[in-house]
């Protein structure tokens, strides 16, 4: 996803000055970006000293960022090769939809208990955000928001174990999704699907936001599997 210029410059500037574990998680936010978006596509080796030098960084926030990438299936190291941007396995995607399911109908009945006002009033937001970017046919905005969904609505279970164990089956989707929405030309129904639960979370109501979360999967296994069909 390209950044204007003084965005990026920004972003060094407080790259800068920042210690080295936030510059770690810096460098993954961007690392992850450049592959979700493929600007790194499937295949291609990654070069630390050129990551770090086009993030102005250090080395070291680099090789920490590939690690946490490498947990989560984004990259795999080769010994005495380097660092390799992973494939996207559409088959995959379906065995990963088999532990989502029902772990996303826990995560949104427990945030719809536990969310503070100032998350109800974020997903809500989101939620209009989604669907304005569904509208204006924006996809690198549509998969943003959905990254910021995504984390919004674990974070709102207060539960560390629902964090972690979501972190690499959303970046995951995330992944498939950039690639395969506008051929299928879907967003504008998932935006809205996305936007039922994010409401019925907002709510309070946790059956209501099971309920739209069961829709929401069907929906993401329907448009997976149409993806399989014509791979």
């Amino acid at each position: 996803m390209k950044k204007n210029s003084s965005t990026r410059n920004a972003v060094r500037r407080e790259s800068a000055s920042q210690p080295e574990q936030l510059l770690a998680d810096i460098a993954f936010v961007q690392i992850e970006e450049m592959i979700i978006t493929r600007k790194l596509p499937p295949g291609s080796m990654i070069s630390e000293s050129q990551l770090a030098a086009e993030m102005e960084m250090g080395r070291t926030p680099v090789r920490e960022a590939l690690q946490r990438l490498r947990q989560i299936g984004f990259v795999e190291m080769l010994p005495r090769r380097g660092t390799l941007v992973a494939g996207v396995d559409i088959r995959q995607q379906l065995e990963l939809l088999e532990v989502r399911r029902p772990l996303e109908e826990l995560v949104v009945r427990v945030a719809a208990l536990r969310a503070t006002p100032e998350e109800r009033a974020n997903l809500q937001r989101l939620a209009q955000q989604m669907v304005a970017a569904a509208e204006r046919g924006d996809m690198e905005a549509w998969i943003r928001t959905g990254g910021e969904i995504h984390d919004a609505e674990v974070r709102a279970t207060h539960n560390s174990m629902l964090i972690t164990s979501m972190l690499p089956i959303h970046a995951q989707s995330r992944r498939f999704w950039y690639h395969h929405i506008m051929q299928n030309r879907a967003y504008v129904e998932g935006a809205q699907l996305h936007s039922n639960v994010l409401t019925a979370i907002a709510a309070g109501d946790g059956d209501r936001a099971a309920a739209a979360a069961h829709g929401l999967m069907q929906f993401i296994e329907r448009f997976t599997r149409s993806a399989l069909d014509t791979f």
